[in-house]
């Protein structure tokens, strides 16, 4: 579909709408001694809280309001279909173990796509005040230092590189062994991010982000902000990442290039 310049305008209107309607739904709950998580299922802890759902119920009331016919898919409340071509993609928490933990790495995932994937996105990190956006010609980051554009690190070697992944075991055994194949060989590995990996990815301050087991809602802002800022994201087969599963965001295509190598390499001899 054709997204002209009044459109972009009001999608990125709408994706800001979002944002502040989501914060303060996430904050109040935020490091309280009343917050219980329940557990969705499924073998690992996966937790939920009375924020993710409010984050989430929020949102699609704005959507109801600026855009009812648009289709919107959250993680919460799964898919409402619509007559536009363009669907939100909405993870009201992404990351509700740090969360329900205390620390200030989960954030809130917007992101609007077509029917070629995420075509603008924002990743919120409420707590800390900053807003990272991607797409239709923007990227930027707001926050407590003021507004600056976004840009991913030039060119370095992976021996010189930070990687970023939520987990240590990653997702299964072969995908844990693929992950640190590559991690190996860079100079430092961190842990424990969630979103704002992505974000920092985008803000030039780490230079490789390598995850499995992931949804739709919880990469197609990230893709959308990453891509803005000059990085590369695709699953580990080098195809577009949109629809979740195991994704690799690196700040160029030469690094992407080489994880992407060690992690085939790795996966299939």
């Amino acid at each position: 579909m054709i997204i002209d310049a009044s459109l972009r305008a009001e999608l990125m209107h709408v994706a800001n709408l979002l944002a502040d309607a989501a914060r303060p739904e996430t904050l109040k709950h935020f490091r309280t001694s009343a917050l219980v998580a329940d557990d969705k299922g499924g073998g690992l802890f996966d937790p939920v809280t009375v924020a993710d759902r409010a984050s989430e119920k929020v949102m699609r009331a704005v959507l109801a309001r600026e855009r009812p016919n648009d289709a919107i898919l959250g993680e919460e409340f799964g898919h409402q279909s619509g007559t536009t071509g363009l669907t939100w993609v909405l993870d009201p928490i992404d990351g509700t173990r740090g969360y329900i933990s205390g620390t200030p790495t989960w954030g809130v995932l917007i992101s609007v796509a077509d029917q070629t994937g995420p075509v603008f996105g924002i990743i919120d990190q409420p707590y800390i005040g900053e807003r990272f956006a991607g797409g239709f010609g923007l990227a930027e980051v707001s926050g407590p230092l003021g507004k600056a554009a976004l840009a991913c690190r030039p060119s370095r070697s992976l021996s010189e590189a930070t990687i970023l992944t939520t987990y240590p075991e990653v997702g299964t055994e072969e995908e844990g062994r693929a992950f640190h194949a590559v991690a190996a060989q860079c100079k430092l590995a961190r842990y424990g991010m969630d979103c704002y990996g992505y974000a920092l990815l985008a803000a030039g301050q780490v230079d490789l982000v390598i995850e499995a087991g992931l949804n739709a809602y919880d990469i197609q802002a990230p893709i959308a902000v990453i891509q803005a800022a000059g990085g590369t994201v695709t699953n580990w087969e080098g195809d577009p990442a949109h629809d979740g599963g195991r994704a690799i965001a690196a700040a160029t295509p030469e690094l992407h290039a080489t994880a992407l190598e060690i992690v085939q390499r790795s996966l299939h001899g």
